[in-house]
């Protein structure tokens, strides 16, 4: 890199004598005295202006980005001008992944990063703006998971503008800076007499959705998308192929979260509930696009449905069904009833998944074969996730040994005093 240091106070003329000598040039005295200048990568020449008596701070700046070109870490100092707000519009529009994901993450930008960093351009961002913006939301009072997303949102901002040059380091990743932290309440199932008193809450027509979500495990939105054929009465078996999700007001078919296609054990008792709601209320040939608002149109038979016989809207069931129930059953006070409706899974139709899951723990299931059940890609998420609902291990092993124990020593009476050795 070709690096010069212009003194603007200052030039060079030659006198008459044919000898040159430095004379004061008309800007002397005002204005920024030095001027850094270099040829940055793509041929174009960069400048940066330093007050009087910091020549050294502009070598030491033209020695950085001479540095910085070597490691290839050079960032254009111009590029990053561009706002927080305006760069994160253009990558979320650039974004590939599902459509719902894309219209969540909008919200989030725009209720709980714009208001607070949306102006600030790119290349202004210092740790302590990041922690800052972090105390917020602690502050705000949202579930520490949402904060974690809007703020792990916001980081994948910052980490494309280093992708794209714009910036040398995410301010999110500074050492100083600590994402939010997961709330350490440990997930604590509701139980079998709440089930029941919420599901007689609801009104006849749904209360069997309650029955598909203890005993099944399935999420919301795929209740909402179970169809008669996908329900094998012969076999006791679900077969888990589809949700009903929201993206922005339109509802959509889509695969089931993770695109986790699953067969999950079908109960006795919920086999016999759901041929009873099906006498009751037969299904009926829902059409919703697959997986887009503008997506090809798909029909299925679906189990539950509203009044106008569409697909189930989960803000509505949510609002005005759910937490009425919940009202009815005494799980929430009767004063929230006319409160917006609270989107944590402690009281939500999530609840029923932790219920199944401890259930099937107790039960003795294996966490492997659960995870398959509940649609979790990684069955470790679901041991940190249940791992205090498994039977006490050392319970299981004092009763292991002593079932060995008395079978050897109901075999070996007459014989030794001593206890029989465990076998290795």
């Amino acid at each position: 890199m070709a690096g010069h240091i212009q003194d603007r106070w200052y030039k060079t003329e030659a006198g008459a004598d044919g000898k040159t000598r430095r004379v004061r040039t008309d800007r002397y005295g005002t204005g920024m005295r030095y001027r850094a200048r270099y040829v940055a990568p793509d041929g174009t020449e960069r400048s940066k202006s330093f007050p009087d008596k910091q020549k050294r701070l502009a070598e030491a700046w033209l020695t950085q980005i001479a540095a910085d070109m070597t490691r290839g870490q050079y960032v254009d100092p111009s590029a990053g001008k561009v706002t927080f707000k305006e760069f994160a519009t253009q990558w979320l529009a650039s974004q590939t992944t599902d459509p719902s994901t894309i219209v969540n993450m909008e919200l989030r930008f725009r209720l709980h990063a714009f208001p607070y960093i949306g102006t600030r351009p790119v290349n202004g961002f210092q740790p302590t703006h990041i922690r800052t913006w972090a105390r917020a939301l602690k502050d705000s009072g949202m579930a520490a998971s949402y904060q974690r997303t809007v703020f792990a949102n916001v980081s994948a901002v910052f980490g494309a503008a280093v992708d794209d040059g714009l910036i040398a380091k995410n301010p999110c990743r500074a050492g100083s800076v600590r994402a939010p932290k997961l709330d350490p309440r440990k997930v604590k199932p509701w139980t079998r007499d709440r089930v029941f008193a919420v599901r007689s809450g609801l009104p006849e027509q749904y209360a069997t959705m309650v029955d598909v979500g203890a005993g099944c495990g399935l999420r919301q939105g795929e209740i909402f998308g179970l169809a008669v054929d996908e329900v094998d009465f012969v076999g006791g078996v679900v077969h888990v192929v589809r949700q009903v999700k929201l993206i922005g007001p339109n509802m959509v078919f889509a695969p089931p979260k993770g695109g986790k296609f699953r067969d999950v054990p079908l109960p006795d008792v919920v086999s016999h509930a759901l041929a009873a709601h099906i006498t009751r209320r037969p299904p009926t040939e829902i059409t919703l696009p697959w997986k887009t608002p503008d997506g090809p149109p798909v029909t299925a038979p679906l189990l539950f449905y509203s009044r106008e016989r569409k697909a189930m809207n989960r803000n509505y069931f949510n609002m005005y069904l759910w937490k009425p129930a919940l009202v009815t059953a005494g799980v929430i006070p009767e004063r929230s009833q006319g409160e917006r409706f609270s989107q944590s899974r402690e009281h939500g139709m999530h609840a029923l998944r932790h219920y199944y899951a401890s259930v099937l723990l107790d039960a003795g299931e294996n966490i492997k074969a659960l995870a398959e059940y509940l649609g979790h890609s990684d069955p470790g998420f679901t041991l940190r996730t249940y791992t205090h609902l498994m039977p006490n291990s050392q319970d299981r092993a004092r009763r292991a040994i002593d079932a060995v124990f008395s079978v050897d020593a109901d075999a070996g009476k007459g014989g030794s005093d001593s206890p029989p050795a465990a076998a290795a």
